[in-house]
């Protein structure tokens, strides 16, 4: 698992998110064309940021009649940002006939993605809040910065829920890592029979003695493919198992290769340490870049260390 930069996302949070960078970005743009109407946005910036944390506080504490002071805060905090969306609507409309450079068209564009933005979370909290809906989670960003964040919920204790992308590794026996992949919006059994031909294609055929995966790779289609392919598949069943899978789950091959599979354990918290703990770079084809780069020092970093290993029998007859 890769995290993004984010903060953890709340739709209070977004939403003061989208206000700060709609505030800073429209009223550079329109002070430079003499523009009236942004002199005091930093008082808006003040509110707006003050409001937000009070609906927050409610919503994390507790006390009497909570919901309805949720909601009369939640109101105050809306009809502000409702003040702040037509003055942002009207500065969009004068800025269209002003003559803007290249760097402005950029930043006019940005305005209008973070107003956009604004406009959908103001929508999100009226039907949480006062609609009582439950958003789906279709319709949910977790960063205006980072769009294509994705919400993992891992399934355990600590931490829970991280924000990011999963990444699918694969080793060889000597720890090595032969390929690597970004996972968008899909689920591990999705990906067994593409890592595979993955590999078959790049190290040849016979290049592969067994193949040991997660249970969460794990399906009966998936088992019987790469039997055609792979001489020992180690693919524990998800589930309850029947009498031959338990028969065969219990081989002392099955066991011992299983085992091994353990080591990827001890890669993953290498590879933290090389970097891909958090992801500081901007944007998608940022994450993907600084995926890679950490993944070719973790082989560097092997690569050195049997370089170093070798050198210890010369450097002893020395």
């Amino acid at each position: 698992m890769l995290e993004s930069n984010v903060h953890f996302p709340t739709d209070f949070n977004l939403l003061w998110d989208a206000c700060r960078k709609c505030i800073e970005l429209l009223s550079d743009l329109c002070i430079k064309h003499g523009l009236l109407g942004w002199r005091k946005c930093h008082d808006w910036k003040k509110k707006i940021k003050s409001l937000m944390r009070n609906c927050a506080e409610i919503s994390r504490n507790g006390g009497a009649n909570k919901e309805q002071r949720l909601k009369d805060i939640v109101a105050s905090y809306l009809n502000k940002v409702y003040q702040l969306e037509l003055k942002i609507n009207e500065a969009l409309q004068s800025l269209l006939s002003c003559d803007l450079s290249p760097s402005q068209h950029i930043a006019l564009q940005q305005v209008r993605y973070f107003h956009d933005m604004l406009i959908k979370h103001i929508d999100l909290i009226e039907r949480r809040i006062f609609k009582g809906e439950k958003i789906p989670h279709s319709e949910k960003v977790f960063s205006l910065f980072e769009p294509h964040t994705e919400w993992i919920n891992k399934g355990k204790t600590n931490p829970s829920i991280e924000l990011g992308h999963k990444l699918l590794i694969s080793t060889d026996q000597y720890g090595f890592i032969l390929d690597y992949k970004v996972m968008v919006k899909t689920c591990d059994v999705n990906e067994t029979i593409a890592l595979v031909d993955r590999l078959l294609n790049q190290y040849g055929e016979d290049c592969i003695a067994s193949f040991s995966v997660d249970k969460g790779f794990s399906s009966k289609e998936n088992r019987e493919l790469l039997e055609l392919f792979i001489p020992e598949v180690i693919m524990p069943k998800k589930g309850k198992r029947n009498l031959q899978e338990q028969n065969t789950e219990s081989k002392k091959r099955f066991k011992l290769l299983r085992n091994k599979h353990s080591a990827i354990e001890s890669n993953i918290n290498s590879l933290e340490h090389h970097g891909l703990n958090r992801c500081p770079d901007k944007g998608f084809h940022g994450f993907q870049r600084y995926t890679g780069l950490g993944v070719l020092a973790y082989n560097l970093h092997k690569i050195g260390k049997q370089v170093l290993r070798c050198r210890q029998p010369l450097k002893k007859a020395a």
